[in-house]
């Protein structure tokens, strides 16, 4: 690769097309060609077993959804991811009246994540369930080539350089926002986020029974419509919108049997919210 010095003579650079700049430049970044992005994996479903929704009801859920999955492992290439739930919500809130950074209440979410993660892949591990985390991405071809079934902790490993959000000190950039970016990583076939409501509601419908269900919607315009509750992290419309790879997301109820089956199969269950 050819070097070139400064006129001044001061400085040796590499030659590239980014040789010398500083990278914050909108222009010059606007401008920078970029090859197509690379899908590593897209024979692989990434799925989110929910934390409070699916992980903290226990018997009454969880064997019902492994049984699902275990049900289609010969057919589909899996890589769960799992929330946090009710047990990150309550250390959140210790840190909270304790004082603490964003930066250390992330990484309390990111172990209560993790404990969810081995819980799965040890109901999954007859199966062929193993925990994983973020540095083993690497080995995923060595893990589906021998049969398993993937888990990781669904928390982004941003941890103690979480960044604070605009208000408070809850991070924005939760389990659901390390899915889909772990989806975008990976360039998967699908992003499914396994839940215990049907999908995506005009609002909560646990606490109001007049919301009204929305099967279809694009992340532009759900972001536009500015819900005060959404069945998703927010910033996961805004992931979508600049993903390359992915086309949409879907929001399935987890609850009823058969739903996770169909969203491998690339039905429409629950609801999609697409890339606009």
């Amino acid at each position: 690769m050819a070097l070139q010095r400064d006129r001044d003579g001061k400085r040796l650079h590499v030659k590239s097309k980014l040789m010398g700049e500083s990278l914050v430049s909108k222009r010059f970044v606007e401008s920078l060609p970029l090859a197509p992005q690379v899908r590593l994996f897209p024979d692989v479903h990434v799925l989110k077993v929910g934390g409070q929704s699916i992980c903290d009801r226990g018997v009454k859920a969880l064997p019902g959804i492994i049984r699902e999955i275990t049900a289609n492992k010969t057919e589909h290439k899996m890589l769960l991811t799992t929330g946090g739930g009710t047990r990150s919500r309550h250390i959140y809130a210790i840190g909270l009246e304790l004082g603490m950074p964003t930066g250390i209440i992330a990484k309390f979410g990111s172990s209560v994540s993790e404990q969810n993660a081995l819980l799965v892949a040890m109901l999954l591990s007859p199966w062929g369930g193993i925990k994983i985390g973020h540095d083993e991405i690497v080995k995923l071809s060595t893990y589906f080539s021998q049969g398993c079934i993937p888990v990781m902790h669904g928390m982004p490993p941003y941890d103690y350089f979480a960044i604070p959000p605009e208000t408070g000190r809850i991070p924005v950039y939760r389990t659901d926002v390390g899915t889909i970016l772990l989806a975008d990583l990976i360039g998967a076939r699908s992003c499914i986020f396994i839940k215990d409501e049907k999908g995506l509601f005009t609002d909560d419908p646990k606490k109001d029974p007049k919301a009204t269900f929305i099967p279809e919607i694009g992340a532009k315009t759900l972001l536009d419509k500015d819900q005060d509750d959404l069945v998703v992290e927010r910033p996961c419309l805004e992931i979508l919108q600049r993903s390359e790879v992915l086309e949409h997301i879907q929001i399935v109820n987890g609850m009823e049997e058969g739903n996770i089956t169909r969203a491998l199969a690339g039905e429409h269950v629950g609801t999609r919210i697409f890339r606009e």
